[in-house]
């Protein structure tokens, strides 16, 4: 089962040629998952031929322009397409009027249902093999980090231990390869645990944009495969981060190590760097956490599951 990053806009504040506001999505086995929507997400997702009307669920960090004002040309977009699921929309408590007021302030013609849920802290949205967890970040509004988690596996099937139990090859393996017990002929219940190895961890995608450093981030992303995560501003700059509840590179790095993630990409940048002021901000970040890149528009991430 597939399961991709792809890194949308990069941009913190307004969007600059090249580098469109922040923007994330995630593809799982087909469906996908978009975090945040700025300026720009359409031509992204466009760019990179992923077709939008699989977008399933849409989440928003918090209710700055630069994180939202994507949305209504989703939404609309949305309608030109033959679409019968409902998608629904994650954020804060201002964000279900920010919807119902943009739709009905432009008349939009929306032909499938949007649902829209405030969130607190916990799990926000479950499917198949995974949920998606939001906590609280320290902003100048209502801000939300999230993770994208996926339930733990079955662990590696032994088929010779299966053959030694008498269970005939066929359907009755993929049952204890799923989990599930079954019976033999003579009557005998073999249990999973029996033929499979220890349970395999998935995979986790985090997200955090526009907040304080603060020690429970690292908490909240513990053991992720990936972390996307705003670095603003180089060390140099930390006052002016912290007068704007923003993270340096180094703040950010800094949560990384602590949570012992496997990667992490910087994300959210100031538009007072150009591309080749940006090394400043991987320089200082790679020296507490040498796992860290630096995001770039329509960059992929290919996340494989590890047995």
């Amino acid at each position: 089962m597939n399961l991709d990053v792809f890194v949308l806009g990069t941009s913190g504040m307004m969007p600059l040629p090249g580098r469109f506001l922040t923007s994330a999505l995630v593809r799982r086995d087909g469906e996908l998952f978009l975090f945040d929507c700025g300026e720009g997400t359409q031509i992204s997702l466009k760019m990179l031929n992923i077709k939008w009307k699989k977008i399933s669920a849409i989440f928003i960090s918090h209710m700055h322009a630069d994180h939202v004002t994507g949305l209504p040309g989703m939404l609309m977009l949305s309608s030109q397409v033959d679409r019968s699921e409902p998608l629904y929309i994650y954020g804060p408590a201002k964000l279900k009027d920010y919807v119902e007021q943009t739709r009905k302030l432009l008349d939009m013609y929306i032909n499938y249902e949007i649902v829209v849920r405030t969130i607190d802290e916990g799990i926000v949205h479950m499917g198949d093999g995974f949920r998606v967890e939001a906590f609280p970040l320290r902003h100048t509004k209502p801000c939300f980090g999230y993770t994208l988690r996926e339930d733990k596996r079955p662990g590696q099937f032994h088929p010779e231990q299966a053959a030694n139990l008498k269970v005939p090859k066929g359907p009755l393996w993929a049952i204890l390869q799923n989990g599930g017990e079954v019976t033999n002929t003579d009557g005998t219940v073999v249990h999973p645990e029996q033929v499979l190895g220890p349970q395999r961890e998935g995979r986790t995608f985090s997200y955090v944009t526009d907040t304080l450093w603060f020690p429970k981030i690292a908490s909240y992303v513990a053991q992720s495969d990936i972390l996307l995560c705003e670095g603003m501003f180089e060390h140099a700059l930390l006052d002016s981060a912290a007068e704007k509840k923003h993270m340096t590179s180094s703040q950010a790095a800094q949560v990384a190590k602590d949570a012992q993630v496997k990667q992490m990409g910087l994300i959210h940048y100031s538009p007072r760097y150009t591309d080749r002021e940006l090394k400043q901000l991987l320089v200082e970040a790679k020296e507490i956490f040498p796992d860290t890149f630096l995001t770039k528009d329509r960059m992929e991430i290919n996340l494989p599951l590890i047995d």
